[in-house]
């Protein structure tokens, strides 16, 4: 599968396919879920120190928030630019956790599937982000609400960068196609009613905004930090 157009959606959307330039300590993200949990400590553990967070929750959530953005993304980029995605069979597709995109997956499988709301669930939230969120569980004390809250804004922000990108380049049909994959996506029991309203407006918080000197996500469910006293802004219509 030629990759190439995906990596011109944004970094998010890139899937190395050979072995990164910069080298790296890339391992199966099978192992992370069957319990090397390591290079998802070190990552949390580094997350936490860049952002200042003064709970280790904070830097778990954002870290989880990145990979799940990664996951979505390079699964749904292909599915809407071409109608078929890589399999990210977990065996096939390695992390390093001290890596930044597109260098931090690296895919060497070749089976792809079809883009169907039941394979994109099956390859993403099942193979990838349920184990995921039992490793982070493992990790510490972490809210399966506040994970699936980010799995679903993650989601939501590959859909606002493929319709970005389909409007720059005149494909429409890129954007219908991921709009109908997403929507029955957020379908799922675990992922219903994690982002509402046209907007797609997250219903629960990161905690990014925990972190000194942090703002508000661009989707945040609140208007204002709750530090400030302020109460969140209604839900989305």
């Amino acid at each position: 599968m030629d990759l190439a157009e995906s990596r011109s959606v944004g970094g998010f959307f890139a899937l190395r396919t050979t072995p990164p330039e910069t080298g790296g300590a890339h391992r199966p993200l099978a192992r992370l879920y069957e319990g090397d949990d390591g290079p998802l400590h070190a990552r949390v553990d580094r997350v936490a120190a860049r952002l200042g967070a003064p709970e280790r929750r904070v830097g778990a959530s954002v870290a989880h928030l990145g990979l799940a953005a990664r996951l979505w993304s390079t699964a749904l980029g292909p599915a809407a630019l071409h109608g078929r995605f890589p399999g990210l069979d977990p065996a096939e597709l390695s992390w390093d956790g001290a890596l930044t995109s597109p260098d931090d997956l690296w895919w060497a499988g070749s089976d792809t599937r079809p883009a169907t709301v039941d394979e994109l669930r099956a390859a993403v939230q099942e193979a990838h982000l349920v184990p995921l969120h039992a490793a982070l569980r493992r990790d510490g004390r972490i809210s399966p609400r506040l994970l699936w809250g980010n799995a679903g804004s993650a989601l939501a922000g590959a859909l606002r960068e493929l319709t970005r990108w389909a409007h720059a380049h005149d494909r429409p049909e890129v954007a219908e196609r991921a709009a109908v994959l997403v929507s029955g996506l957020l379908d799922h029991p675990d992922l219903a009613g994690t982002v509402r309203g046209p907007r797609l407006r997250r219903a629960s918080c990161c905690l990014y905004y925990r972190c000194p000197g942090a703002g508000l996500c661009g989707d945040c469910v609140f208007d204002h930090a709750p530090r400030t006293g302020l109460e969140a802004r209604p839900s989305a219509p």
